[in-house]
């Protein structure tokens, strides 16, 4: 089984994020895409971090229904800060079988070699690259495959911003994810 891994914090999960999981799930070969809920990204601070538990639950929220996505807590298991390599070898540990692809945009892909073992990471494992705009990348590595995914430029720091300030979030979020930071007073 194919299973394209998407990570990030998920502070919190918007529309954005599920077009392009969709767009990924019904337009490549991967039989699934999993959502890698981060505790701590190495590269972000983790000030304006929600509870990670109350990030995975409301990624849980968002895909409810979808039978093609799946969220994870693997890297709630594993040391903090989490590195993909780190993930990706207990992943490919657990279930061997699995074909384990990593899907990123193509902002993220130009600083690859920020990563933790990320040259590492290009030569053993394929890559879906989404284009975002003002990050063009020229791949001539058969390990990554380039798409142009729908996107939409939101940004949950921009909606943090806006619940911080009281601002509408409605169709940024899925209802069900809106309804339930409202309650909860997320991000106030």
């Amino acid at each position: 089984m194919k299973i394209g891994l998407y990570f990030g914090s998920f502070n919190p999960i918007h529309i954005g994020h599920l077009i392009i999981a969709n767009f990924i799930a019904h337009n490549t070969n991967v039989n699934q895409v999993w959502f890698i809920v981060s505790p701590q990204n190495p590269l972000k601070t983790s000030k304006s971090l929600l509870n990670e538990y109350h990030r995975l639950y409301l990624v849980q929220l968002a895909i409810e229904n979808n039978l093609k996505l799946k969220v994870s807590d693997v890297e709630f298991k594993l040391p903090k800060p989490s590195y993909t390599i780190d993930t990706l070898t207990y992943l490919t540990e657990k279930y061997p079988t699995y074909e384990f692809l990593i899907i990123v945009g193509s902002d993220s892909y130009q600083n690859i070699s920020r990563w933790k073992n990320g040259i590492l990471l290009l030569k053993n494992f394929q890559f879906i690259v989404y284009n975002r705009p003002g990050f063009i990348i020229d791949v001539q590595d058969s390990n990554a495959t380039i798409l142009d995914a729908p996107f939409l430029d939101i940004s949950a720091t921009m909606i943090r911003g806006f619940i911080k300030y009281k601002k509408s979030v409605q169709y940024l979020l899925p209802e069900n994810v809106r309804h339930e930071i409202e309650i909860n007073n997320y991000y106030k």
